[in-house]
């Protein structure tokens, strides 16, 4: 008996099968080559059109013998897909794969399959990839809450340098229990939406470019799960990503950019995180959570939407940490229904709407953030809505932080400067705490509490801005503690008919008018208050009746009985108030007559108007020369009239032109003074006589320049308007220093005429019109280029011709700047610029210096 081991048999090696039109030894069918093949096996296939469907039903290799694009394999009509994937661990590798129905799998992986799918083209029609259905257990949440994977062992796709275009429907499909993976991979020129998972599906994709769909890029449903790593998403028919049911998305570094809807849209009670991602240009709001939705955000730019940066409704839930919201034509945050958000350390800059605007039940939290330049309010709450703003910076808003609502609001050690009119504002009914914070330079009100507003205010400051700087309004009875206003434009705290509340510890500094204004029946309580280096004290109406506790009022004890009436002002014209030392300014150094004339030379464009200040300056010469020798002066008016659509360079010669005529020894300063209606027209009766003759005042031995003049007088009948008095204050103002004062009256040409013809005053004084044409193209790009040099930029030949066309081409509608477009545009093509100096390593100086073509904005 043989006692020796029985020998193994040795292991079977893989074999190569070679497939060709012709040639010996090679099949002539794919089919034919995977029906010989055994697991492991390679099937090499010939350069040529396959016209037949493949199906892999075990463990192969299938490779285009010489390479990318030589080997089409297209699925006969009714035949199925062109690739069908049965088995495990299968690879195909640089095959063209063409459907015979667009709307149909070019490329189909059955539950339980593999497949490597390498430098390969699908064309004409989807990749579906199907896992197992399953049902939803409660392992499946326990999995998921720990970051679990509950599809271990379903069907398994690496995509990697493929190309998926011109399906309809969907270029790829997941579902079930689907796992795909994406590597440089493109999907692009889709008739439907770019990919769609369902079920528990999930993708990871890397550096994948989504482009040219008619409708979404992504889409998300059931459980399935999404990851996207340095992705592009470009040019989507509707959302860039939509994620539905209970679906979750985290992506790092990808961008998304003109999408035809939402940039990014979270409904259900779907989750989105974004990490360091772009979203340009959408075509609706940037990002969208509704429902029961949930996204987080941090490290990201929203720039130019169509709507709002985010919009939040129903119980959702956002949270933005490190972002950018830039441009929004709509508010940049809004937030309604009974949804809440959480902005930390973000930016808003620009907008048509408010930064931030809460409705409905909605809550939001702001930490240090800062929002400056939007059109509206910074932060408007409104309804039954609430918000809580710390540390927040809001600048350059037509109002800083609005609250109109009765749930209570907290802001906070924040800044608001710089606002077209109120700087804080509690509305009819509203409710609101503000603790320490700063309003400097408001263009109204420091702080308003409007009637019947619940207010606590604790400390804080308010600096300059042109109105009064506390305004307690009609039956408003706030409790205000510690507060310091100085140097207000207008009143210290104003308080309305039959307004009231407690101030304790708070200080008025140098008010530009009576530091407390005290109409009938106004009764407040002040403890322990001071007033400091103020002209007056007191002023308002009879009949008020304050309460005064231990304050020092600068002039004597405090005093404890109503107020006398306030001495009405007397007739005609205001009489000049003095500047305060601390305002006046440094007298300018000596210039030449000659170097200004060079210096008005180098303008671009703007001969016309470089034609008139010439012979006005010739004239001027002449008048000087006559007064010199004895002989009478021919009449002459200095003030003019400039009309010119916006940035045509209307400020520019003004304040140019009061420094030439202090040069010609005609005016003692040359300074310029610029204002418009707003610094003019008073809020309350009374109030804007002083207000014109104080901003008189400061132009005195120089220019005052009033842009857009004609919102002085109303467009339909006078009625009660205060601009009236304002100009009815100007031309009594203008007669008495007509020889220590050049008026200039700025504003649309079509317009001006109105102006001109509200007082009889006027015409006789403006004499002289200087019109300013809208810049030729050639013109604004001679200002690109100067701002370019001025910043150490350069632009390159073609980008020189390629911005002259665009400044022929652009439309010059109500929107268009002039120069104030040329220097936005030269700003956005810093910004592009910039971005694309990021994507490399290692840029050199000449590369950071130059614009380039592509650098241009985009056409609108």
């Amino acid at each position: 008996m043989d006692r020796r081991t029985p020998r193994q048999p040795a292991a079977q090696e893989s074999r190569i099968h070679a497939v060709g039109p012709r040639g010996r030894g090679a099949h002539r069918l794919i089919g034919d080559a995977l029906r010989a093949a055994v697991p492991g096996d390679t099937v090499v296939i010939a350069p040529g059109r396959y016209e037949e469907a493949v199906v892999l039903e075990r463990r192969v290799v299938l490779v285009a013998d010489q390479g990318t694009g030589t080997v089409l394999l297209v699925a006969p009509a009714g035949a199925g897909p062109a690739l069908t994937v049965q088995g495990p661990d299968c690879l195909v590798r640089s095959l063209d794969i063409e459907a015979a129905d667009p709307g149909e799998p070019a490329v189909s992986v059955a539950p339980g399959a593999g497949l490597v799918l390498a430098h390969c083209t699908v064309r004409g029609g989807r990749v579906e990839v199907r896992g197992p259905d399953r049902a939803e257990t409660d392992d499946d949440l326990a999995d998921e809450h720990a970051g679990g994977d509950p599809d271990e062992g379903s069907s398994a796709v690496l995509l990697r340098h493929c190309r998926l275009e011109g399906a309809r429907l969907a270029a790829l499909r997941l579902s079930g229990g689907a796992r795909v993976r994406a590597e440089d991979t493109v999907i692009t020129t889709v008739d439907g939406t770019g990919a769609v998972l369902s079920g528990h599906a999930r993708l990871d994709a890397v550096r994948l470019r989504l482009e040219s769909t008619t409708g979404s890029g992504i889409r998300l449903r059931g459980r399935a799960r999404l990851r996207l790593g340095d992705c592009v998403l470009h040019r989507t028919g509707r959302a860039g990503l939509l994620l539905e049911d209970r679906s979750r998305c985290a992506a790092d570094g990808t961008r998304i950019e003109a999408a035809g809807a939402a940039g990014v849209q979270v409904t259900g009670s779907a989750g989105a995180e974004l990490v360091d991602c772009r979203i340009g240009s959408a075509g609706a709001s940037a990002l969208v959570v509704q429902d029961e939705g949930r996204l987080t955000a941090r490290g990201c730019t929203v720039r130019e939407p169509a709507a709002n940066g985010l919009l939040a409704t129903g119980a959702a839930r956002a949270e933005l940490t490190d972002c950018r919201l830039d441009d929004c034509a709509f508010s940049a945050l809004h937030l309604s229904g009974e949804a809440v958000g959480r902005l930390v350390d973000s930016r808003v800059r620009g907008g048509a709407e408010h930064g931030v605007h809460l409705a409905g039940r909605a809550r939001a939290e702001l930490v240090d953030c800062a929002v400056s330049g939007v059109t509206m309010a910074g932060v408007a709450v409104t309804e039954q809505a609430s918000a809580t703003v710390t540390g927040c910076r809001i600048s350059e808003a037509d109002t800083g932080v609005t609250v109109s609502s009765p749930a209570g609001s907290r802001i906070e050690h924040s800044t608001v400067t710089a606002t077209v009119r109120s700087g804080l504002e509690v509305g009819p009914g509203a409710k609101a705490a503000l603790t320490g914070n700063r309003v400097v330079d408001a263009g109204a009100a420091g702080i308003l509490l409007d009637s019947g507003s619940e207010a606590v205010v604790e400390g804080g400051t308010v600096q300059g801005g042109a109105g009064s700087g506390l305004v307690v309004w009609t039956g408003a009875r706030p409790v205000v503690s510690g507060l310091r206003i100085e140097a207000p434009g207008k009143n210290g705290v104003y308080f309305a008919q039959d307004a009231g509340g407690l101030l304790t510890s708070c200080d008025v500094v140098r008010s530009g008018f009576p530091a407390l204004h005290l109409s009938a029946g106004a009764a407040p309580h002040l403890r322990r208050c001071r007033v400091l280096d103020c002209a007056e004290v007191l002023g308002g109406e009879e009949g008020a009746a304050p309460v005064f506790e231990e304050c020092d009022l600068g002039a004597g004890p405090a005093l404890a009985a109503p107020l006398p009436a306030a001495p009405g002002l007397p007739a005609g014209a205001p009489p000049l108030p003095a500047v305060p030392a601390a305002e006046v300014p440094v007298e300018p150094a000596e210039e030449h007559l000659d170097d200004l004339l060079d210096e008005l030379a180098t303008l671009v464009g703007l001969d016309r108007v470089k034609h008139d200040v010439h012979s006005m300056v010739k004239l001027m010469q002449a008048v000087r020369l006559r007064e010199e020798a004895g002989l009478p002066a021919p009449p002459l008016s200095r003030h003019l009239v400039f009309a010119g659509n916006p940035g045509t360079g209307k400020t520019t010669v003004a304040r140019l032109y009061g420094r030439l005529l202090k040069a010609l020894g005609l005016l003692r300063r040359g300074h310029l003074v610029e204002v418009d209606r707003s610094a003019l027209v008073g809020e309350y009766v009374g109030h804007t006589g002083p207000r014109t003759a104080a901003a008189f005042t400061r132009a005195l031995g120089g220019v005052l320049f009033i842009d857009e003049a004609y919102s002085l007088v109303p467009a339909v009948g006078g009625g009660h308007d205060f601009g009236l008095e304002a100009v009815a204050t100007l031309v009594k103002l203008m007669e008495d220093h007509r020889d220590d004062v050049v008026v200039i009256a700025a504003g649309y040409p079509a317009d001006m005429a109105r102006f001109i013809g509200s007082n009889p005053g006027l015409s006789s004084r403006f004499t002289r019109t200087l019109l300013f044409e809208d810049y030729a193209a050639a013109d604004l790009v001679a200002i690109v280029e100067h701002q370019a040099q001025e910043h150490r930029y350069e632009l390159t030949a073609t980008a020189r011709e390629r911005l002259l066309h665009h400044f022929e081409t652009v439309p010059r509608g109500a929107g268009f700047g002039n120069g104030r477009s040329a220097r936005q545009t030269f700003q956005e093509m810093t910004e592009r610029q910039a971005e694309r100096m990021a994507d490399l390593a290692t840029p050199t100086p000449e590369q950071l210096t130059a614009l380039e073509a592509e650098d241009l904005p985009l056409p609108a």
